[in-house]
């Protein structure tokens, strides 16, 4: 990090794992000098019941005691985890998850990206939290009448308890941790 005077922390992909590397950049940045940080963390991670929220407020809790000038981007979820699924739903006629009618607003990966670079690129955002998700809220039942009316096929919704959710995605391949999070 030598040189560096604003860092992008994107958070790690390594659950359980992310808070110990995270650690390290931050130590590794007031070594060398940094003078800002902006991280990307989850949407509102303090109060968030998902499992991945943890490593993310234990990482906002370390960039706030590192003395360190940082933002934080909260982003939610990415359009594209539910595009990957679409191929999937098609094939067994049913969109899974574990998400009961809760709504999710989330946002294609570019648009969290252009707000990135709008804070890496302006002043005024130190010590700020954004919470960054999309404009409109949805049910996964709405993504699967939506998924229907493009294929022209009908693709339901099957909600599963959290658990069975998570052994049905480790089941396609992901491994136990990641299965695990994304059911959360």
């Amino acid at each position: 990090l030598a040189g560096v005077d604003t860092l992008l922390l994107i958070s790690s992909s390594e659950i359980g794992k992310r808070a110990a590397q995270h650690h390290n950049v931050i130590t590794a940045a007031k070594q060398a000098g940094v003078k800002r940080i902006v991280y990307t963390s989850l949407l509102r991670a303090d109060t968030s019941p998902l499992s991945l929220a943890i490593e993310h407020k234990e990482t906002e809790q370390e960039l706030a005691a590192s003395g360190i000038p940082f933002t934080v981007l909260r982003n939610g979820w990415y359009h594209e985890n539910y595009t990957g699924s679409i191929g999937g739903a098609l094939a067994g006629g049913a969109l899974i998850g574990s998400a009961g009618s809760g709504k999710i607003a989330s946002a294609a990966r570019a648009d969290f990206a252009d707000a990135a670079v709008a804070v890496l690129t302006s002043q005024g955002h130190d010590g700020k939290i954004y919470e960054l998700a999309g404009d409109d809220a949805y049910t996964l039942a709405d993504l699967a009448a939506e998924v229907s009316r493009q294929a022209g096929k009908t693709i339901g919704y099957k909600n599963l308890i959290e658990s069975d959710y998570a052994a049905a995605l480790a089941g396609f391949g992901l491994p136990k941790e990641i299965a695990t999070a994304i059911a959360s």
